[in-house]
């Protein structure tokens, strides 16, 4: 134990101490708020919503379904609360070519410098590894993950890695639209593209570059070649597309897109404000006025969305309520940052460097316990939206989307 705990203070100079967050029931947290949103919805008779809140409410204990069919789970990926996290996100890169306001402060960020990013050959092994113990979909993000010039070897390095079930990505889609076909080919079995607005001027605003139509033709692109569904996110700001809601949910009515509107977080550099945001419940109600056969569907305990079919309509639409109604029961996801930090958590502060032991020779039992550790310091539930607001975090565009 001495030589392990020598091993970590060592390789972990990077640890960001995470601020003392109370620790939350969350799982008898979510029960109260669903009991109560229940009550409310059956007295006013919207059997919809009371279906929505029945499903929200997610126990620690029911995670055990997202177990993989091997058992090849490493006690490296449990955290202190039994909740299993077999779902990795690696950022590969911090460049982007946009530069969109809620992700990147007006006056920029100072990249790490390339030497401190993680080569391919770095993030490889470390995917082995989580992999190896039991991760079984790995989600590359950015910045901009199709940037990076290396984007297709790693897709087909690691889509050969058995063991691994999903390999997605989330874009922008500016350049996604020719790069799309290769990357199918390397083994990226899903996809999520940006888009906040399908006006065109509205984009150039919030994203500060051209690029409305590749995106869109992107979209299309992605369909035709047989991705399904084909997610759309879409983060919703009051004054600025709240009143675009309706016209997201009409590109399900043909297409097998699923929109998913997610409620404005606060990160650091992106002027968050609570004013800006539109809770799900607004967003829900928005909905239901102009299509009443919205229905809720049900969710595996580790969805980050509550997502609803239309009738007559191909695809669906979802929510992702990190604001209003943490999902943070049924988290199953850690996150490797371009410049090999390791984090569990979106919301809290703390990191602790993957790279600096790997570079300086550990062995991959000796990196498990280094991620174990940090991983059985996660936190029952993040902090709530106030909090978070005044919590030091970087930037999205360094944490990765």
């Amino acid at each position: 134990m001495k030589r392990y705990l020598s091993k970590l203070v060592h390789w972990s100079t990077g640890f960001i101490p995470s601020n003392s967050f109370p620790l939350l029931n969350c799982e008898i947290g979510s029960y109260r708020a669903a009991r109560s949103t229940n009550r409310q919805a059956l007295l006013t008779g919207n059997l919809n919503e009371y279906g929505t809140r029945a499903f929200s409410t997610t126990s620690f204990a029911s995670l055990s379904e997202d177990q993989p069919e091997n058992n090849s789970v490493s006690d490296m990926l449990v955290d202190s609360f039994g909740r299993l996290h077999t779902y990795l996100r690696i950022s590969l890169t911090e460049r982007c070519n946009l530069r969109c306001k809620y992700c990147m402060p007006a006056d920029g960020v100072e990249l790490t410098p390339s030497p401190q990013l993680l080569t391919k050959a770095e993030i490889l092994r470390l995917a082995n590894l989580f992999i190896s113990s039991g991760v079984n979909k790995i989600r590359l993000t950015g910045g901009e993950p199709t940037v990076r010039k290396d984007i297709e070897d790693i897709c087909l390095e690691l889509s050969s890695v058995k063991g691994l079930r999903t390999l997605s990505m989330t874009t922008n889609g500016i350049v996604l639209a020719r790069k799309l076909p290769r990357l199918k080919e390397c083994g990226l079995t899903s996809v999520n593209i940006s888009l906040d607005t399908l006006v065109p001027a509205k984009f150039e605003l919030m994203t500060r570059r051209k690029g409305h139509e590749k995106v869109m033709d992107s979209i299309n692109i992605a369909i035709e070649l047989g991705y399904n569904p084909v997610k759309v996110n879409c983060v919703v700001m009051r004054g600025f597309n709240d009143d675009e809601i309706c016209d997201f949910v009409e590109l399900t009515r043909e297409k097998p897109v699923n929109v998913r509107f997610i409620e404005f977080m606060p990160f650091d550099g992106n002027v968050w404000n609570v004013k800006k945001i539109v809770p799900y419940s607004e967003m829900l109600d928005t909905v239901m006025k102009q299509f009443t056969s919205l229905k809720r569907v049900k969710d595996h305990p580790t969805d980050t969305a509550k997502n609803f079919t239309i009738d007559g309509h191909e695809g669906r639409v979802s929510f992702i309520t990190s604001m209003t109604e943490h999902f943070c029961a049924g988290c199953n996801r850690l996150r490797l940052l371009a410049d090999g930090n390791f984090k569990v958590c979106l919301f809290g502060p703390s990191e602790i460097s993957l790279r600096d032991p790997l570079r300086h020779g550990a062995e991959d039992h000796e990196l498990r316990e280094i991620i174990g550790a940090a991983v059985k310091r996660k936190k029952a539930s993040h902090a709530g939206m106030f909090d978070i607001a005044k919590t030091a975090n970087r930037p999205m565009i360094h944490i990765g989307g």
